[in-house]
């Protein structure tokens, strides 16, 4: 009875020394791993669709994998310079405008010199720190790039093998949680719904919406389109913030430039961009699981600050996953204040 329990010790040690060893190898590319894992959720039915019409697993994989690499790889590899361009003359640019000018021409009606003048610096700082931060980042990334490639391997290969084996996968997953079937199939299902209404509902809405102010950037000629539309697309992703916060500032300067034209088209393609988040949300996410915009702001807002730009989806879905733990636990439905069940 000893000799067996001492076995049980010995073997539990092991495992623990194991499985922390196993967390500091995976440390480094944690971030990625699950990146793979939301990115082969999110694609998981069109795969499924394709290999129902083709009945080829393997065609139905090297399809999603090249519309994969079209919108992710491609546009990174030919935009990065351009945006590094862009990022460095609107740093320049920054530099010579002079702020207390700007606000005495956008309120003229303020005779308080001194209250522009103070006012004009302190915002002149802001913007001139926050500039200096973003060019720090956009060449941390330029000097970090094999490691970004390597990271990038480790997404798509993680994207890849869950796709190709996600039944195998989900079984084993399964096969560990100590959950009853009927608490199993809510998590999954939950799970589920709750990364789609996140992935669908922010960000590709946010996409779209920043996409859009790009476009009006585009079309009436506006200076370093290419840097303003990711700040926009940025600035969607974000609930409540939007792209208001991108284009307002350019129908600004371009009033102050003088060119009203082009400041009502950027303000007409603003607009559609605020209203289209009306018209593509039901769309998108009908049928998925509602996260309050509260849970969702400050997951992606602390995310951000602790996991970097992927913590944009990661913070609000790790938030999402505890409630659903929570309420599955009390065994609840998702009708709570944070989290709200699909509509049927």
């Amino acid at each position: 009875m000893d000799s067996e329990y001492f076995k049980k010790i010995i073997t539990t040690a092991i495992l623990l020394i194991l499985l922390v060893l196993s967390f500091l190898i995976l440390k480094p590319i944690l971030l990625s791993i699950i990146m793979g894992l939301i990115m082969a959720m999110v694609f998981s039915p069109a795969y499924d669709w394709i290999h129902r019409k083709t009945k080829l697993k393997s065609v139905a994989l090297i399809l999603i994998c090249l519309f994969l690499i079209l919108i992710i790889v491609l546009p990174f590899w030919f935009l990065l310079p351009i945006f590094v361009k862009q990022s460095f003359e609107i740093y320049v640019a920054a530099q010579k405008i002079d702020f207390v000018d700007v606000f005495t021409k956008i309120f003229p009606s303020l005779n308080a010199e001194e209250f522009t003048s103070q006012f004009g610096s302190v915002f002149s700082g802001f913007v001139t720190r926050s500039l200096n931060s973003f060019v720090t980042s956009v060449s941390g990334i330029l000097l970090n790039f094999p490691i970004i490639f390597l990271h990038l391997v480790v997404v798509f290969a993680t994207f890849f093998f869950v796709l190709k084996d996600k039944d195998e996968i989900l079984n084993y997953l399964k096969g560990l949680m100590p959950f009853s079937k009927d608490v199993e199939r809510k998590l999954f299902q939950s799970s589920t719904d709750i990364t789609l209404s996140v992935v669908y509902g922010q960000v590709v809405i946010g996409v779209i919406q920043g996409l859009i102010a790009g476009l009006g950037f585009l079309i009436f000629g506006v200076p370093n389109m290419i840097f303003l539309t990711l700040i926009a697309v940025l600035a969607g992703i974000l609930p409540i913030v939007g792209p208001t916060i991108i284009w307002i500032p350019v129908v600004i300067y371009l009033l102050i430039a003088g060119n009203g034209f082009a400041a009502a088209g950027v303000t007409f393609f603003g607009i559609i961009s605020a209203v289209i988040d009306n018209i593509l949300r039901p769309f998108f996410v009908s049928k998925s699981a509602k996260m309050h915009p509260l849970l969702s702001l400050t997951g992606m807002i602390g995310g951000f600050l602790f996991f970097g730009i992927l913590g944009f989806i990661i913070g609000p879905l790790i938030l999402a996953y505890v409630i659903i733990i929570l309420e599955i636990y009390r065994g609840k439905e998702l009708q709570g204040f944070f989290l709200k069940a699909p509509e049927s």
